[in-house]
């Protein structure tokens, strides 16, 4: 009986790093796979590549503003509920972007994919305390720093790939996407919070075991 609990546990924490990890993923790669687009940018929208670079500048201005003070948000609503928010602002950002008429129209919408993003880089690591065991957490942490990495990196070359198959919109239809399903998954895998989650100031403040 033993065995088959700790098989569930394993597998449980198994989906749960894989939800957290594509949480982590999606950000990172709304930081770089933007880049490559600004040429095709500066044609659509009859812009000098000077304007079209704040395509990315607003989005990483809403990152690093935000990513703190989402963070102590989180402690005070409650961490699960607030990740999926920000799981549900980025991809509905990124359809916006996608069909955005105008170059300022698809800079505010940059700017609010650029706060779902703070919010899941600040929520997804503050999680890992509250869905993956202690012994692991270590581990788990330095998975999502390389996940992070790894689509920094991916950004230019799937960018690239989806340009030259589609068009600039690609680009954000398939963060779109992968938002909706990130969104899908961790509606299913992360747990629910128990009460006291949501007082952060609550000395009965523990860990979420597995299911």
């Amino acid at each position: 009986m033993t065995a088959v609990l700790t098989n569930q546990q394993d597998q449980s924490y198994r989906r749960r790093l894989a939800a957290l990890s594509l949480a982590m993923l999606l950000p990172s790669l709304g930081t770089s796979i933007a880049n490559v687009a600004l040429p095709s940018l500066a044609v659509a929208f009859a812009a000098p590549f000077q304007q079209v670079q704040w395509v990315v500048i607003s989005y990483l201005l809403a990152v690093t503003t935000l990513i703190v003070g989402v963070g102590r948000m989180g402690d005070l609503i409650g961490r699960r509920r607030l990740l999926l928010v920000g799981i549900g602002i980025f991809a509905v950002a990124s359809a916006s972007c996608a069909i955005a008429p105008t170059l300022w129209v698809l800079m505010v919408a940059r700017s609010v994919q650029g706060l779902g993003a703070a919010i899941m880089m600040a929520l997804t690591i503050a999680l890992v305390s509250d869905m993956v065991p202690k012994a692991r957490s270590g581990a788990a942490i330095g998975l999502l720093g390389t996940v992070s990495a790894v689509g920094t990196a991916l950004g230019p070359s799937l960018g690239g790939v989806l340009i030259a198959w589609f068009n600039w919109q690609a680009v954000f239809v398939v963060m779109a996407g992968a938002g909706a399903l990130a969104f899908w998954v961790g509606q299913r895998v992360f747990p629910a919070e128990p009460p006291v989650a949501l007082n952060p100031h609550s000395p009965s403040k523990s860990l979420i075991s597995l299911s």
